[in-house]
C-alpha cells in the first residue's frame, strides 16, 4: 500500500500540492478508462441528486439562501477535487457547520440592525482567513496534528451537532413562520437551543399538523428509501412526494413554502460576493478568532476523518489520502467558494460514502458531482422554490438522526468511562453553550487528565 509522503519540505509539499493529475489518480488507466469513468459520472449523478436537497436545506438552516447552498456544495467539490489529499471524499455543505454560521449570521444580520448581505460579507471575511490558515498549515505538514483530537470528543462534538440541528430547526417542520408576529416580540426561533425549545412547547396550540406530516413523511421516505438501495436519490424523491401533495391535496392547508420565506430561488448562481469588515472594536476582533478558529478545526478535523474513512470504506490498497495536502485543499475550499455566493464546506461524511458505495473511483467522480449539480439545479430552480418548508426540516432531522452513530457511541463506551464522560460532556456543552465553548474546554479537560492524573496514577503505581 502507497502513502502520499508528508516528509518532504516545503517546496516538495507545494510541488505536490500544485500537481492536478496525480497519484489520486492511479486507477484511471488507457485499458480501464471507459468503466472507470462511467462509474465516476454515475457516481457523481446519485451525489448531486442526493446534494441537492441537503444543500438548500443546510444553507437555510445556516440562515442563508437555498441557492447558496447549491453553489457553495458544487464550487466546493470542484476546488477540493482539485487541490485536496483524498481520492475519493465529497465536499461540501456539513451538518457541523450549521450552528457556527447560524451564530455568526444571526449575530451580524438582521437582528442586530445589520442585513444579510453584510452578514455574509463577514462571513466571507472569517473565512478567507481560515483559508489561509489552512494552507499554512498544510504548507507546514501540520495535517497529521488533526488526527490526534480524541475520538471520544469527535463522537461527543457529532452528537451534540445533531441534537442542536435537530431541536434548532423545529420551526419548519410544526409549521411556525414567524414568532415574531405569533408572539409579538423581539424573538426569533433560531435564538438558541434552549430559547427555540421554551418558544416551541411554550406555543403548541399554534403548530400546524399537516407541516407535521409533511416533515415526517420526507424524514421516512428518506430512510425507508435508502435503506432499498443506495442507488435511489432519497431526499430528491422524498421532497418530490411532499410538494406534490402540498400542491395538490394540500394545497389549502397553510404549509409554508420556500417561496413564502426567500421568494424566488435564481438560477445565476455564479454572483461575486466580497469580505467585508464590520465597525472593528473588541468584539468584532474577538468575533474574528473565534469563527477562523472554528473554521480551521471543523475543517480540518473533519476533512481528515472523513478521507480517513473514505480510504477504509474503498478498501484502498493503492495511495492514501495526504493529510498536509487535505490542509491545503480545505484552505483553498474555505476562500474560494464563499467568493462565489457560498460559505465554508468540508468533507461530507454520507456523500463521501454515498458516492464510494454508488461506485466512485477517482476524483473525476467529484467533478461530475459538481458540475451535474449546478447543471440539474439550473434547470430545476423554479419548482425548488415550492418546497414546503416542512420537507427541509424533514431532511435535516434524517441528516441529524445519521449523525449519531450508536456503533460509535459502543466504541467510546468500550474505552472505559473517562472516555464515556468526555463524549457525554461534549454533547451535552456543544449545544448548550457553543462550538469553542464545548470542545476547546473538553479538549482542554481530556488533556489535563490524561497528561498530568493519569501519568501521575501511573508513576504513583510503579
Amino acid at each position: 500500500m502507497k502513502t502520499q509522503t508528508t516528509n518532504l519540505g516545503v517546496k516538495g509539499r507545494l510541488k505536490l500540492f500544485f500537481t492536478f493529475f496525480d497519484s489520486r489518480f492511479e486507477d484511471l488507466k488507457k485499458d480501464n478508462w471507459k468503466s472507470i469513468v462511467y462509474r465516476d459520472l454515475s457516481a457523481g449523478l446519485i451525489v448531486a441528486l442526493t446534494a441537492i436537497p441537503m444543500a438548500m436545506g443546510f444553507a437555510m438552516a445556516m440562515g442563508l439562501r437555498p441557492e447558496q447552498g447549491i453553489i457553495a456544495g458544487a464550487l466546493a467539490c470542484i476546488v477540493g477535487r482539485t487541490f485536496g489529499g483524498s481520492k475519493y471524499q465529497v465536499y461540501g455543505p456539513t451538518a457541523a457547520f450549521i450552528p457556527l454560521i447560524a451564530s455568526l449570521m444571526l449575530k451580524y444580520g438582521e437582528t442586530n440592525g445589520g442585513n444579510a448581505a453584510q452578514a455574509h460579507g463577514f462571513l466571507v471575511l472569517v473565512s478567507i482567513i481560515a483559508g489561509i490558515v489552512l494552507i499554512i498549515l498544510g504548507i507546514a505538514g501540520m495535517g497529521k496534528f488533526a488526527k490526534l483530537v480524541p475520538n471520544s470528543i469527535i463522537v461527543g462534538f457529532t452528537v451534540g451537532i445533531a441534537f442542536a440541528i435537530a431541536l434548532t430547526n423545529l420551526e419548519d417542520i410544526l409549521g411556525i413562520e414567524d414568532f415574531n408576529e405569533i408572539l409579538g416580540q423581539d424573538e426569533d426561533l433560531k435564538g438558541g437551543l434552549i430559547h427555540n425549545i421554551y418558544l416551541a412547547f411554550g406555543n403548541l396550540d399554534k403548530i400546524n399538523l399537516w407541516s407535521v406530516f409533511i416533515g415526517l413523511l420526507t424524514f421516512f421516505m428518506t430512510r425507508l428509501l435508502l435503506k432499498v438501495s443506495i442507488f435511489i436519490p432519497a431526499p430528491l424523491i422524498a421532497i418530490a412526494t411532499a410538494t406534490f401533495l402540498s400542491q395538490t391535496l394540500l394545497n389549502d392547508k397553510g404549509l409554508i413554502l420556500v417561496k413564502d420565506l426567500y421568494g424566488s430561488i435564481p438560477n445565476d448562481f455564479f454572483v461575486f460576493t466580497g469580505p467585508l469588515l464590520p465597525h472593528v472594536n473588541f468584539s468584532v476582533v474577538m468575533d474574528i478568532f473565534y469563527y477562523v478558529f472554528a473554521i480551521v478545526f471543523v475543517s480540518g478535523v473533519e476533512s481528515i476523518l472523513c478521507s480517513s474513512m473514505a480510504d477504509k470504506l474503498a478498501k484502498n490498497k493503492g495511495t492514501l489520502f495526504n493529510p498536509d495536502k487535505e490542509f491545503f485543499g480545505q484552505g483553498l475550499v474555505q476562500i474560494i467558494t464563499p467568493l462565489v455566493n457560498g460559505f465554508p464546506c468540508t468533507g461530507a461524511l454520507a456523500r463521501t460514502a454515498t458516492s464510494i458505495k454508488a461506485g466512485a473511483v477517482t476524483p473525476l467522480a467529484g467533478y461530475f458531482k459538481g458540475v451535474l449539480k449546478i447543471a440539474l439545479a439550473f434547470y430545476v430552480a423554479p419548482f425548488l422554490e415550492s418546497v414546503p418548508m416542512a420537507c427541509i426540516g424533514g431532511i435535516l432531522l434524517w441528516v441529524a438522526s445519521n449523525m449519531i452513530k450508536p456503533s460509535e457511541i459502543k466504541e467510546i463506551k468500550a474505552e472505559g468511562k473517562f472516555e464515556t464522560s468526555i463524549m457525554l460532556y461534549t454533547a451535552i456543552m456543544v449545544p448548550l453553550t457553543d462550538f469553542l465553548t464545548g470542545v476547546l474546554s473538553a479538549l482542554i479537560i481530556y488533556f489535563l487528565v490524561t497528561k498530568l492524573f493519569f501519568k501521575k496514577a501511573s508513576k504513583s503505581n510503579h
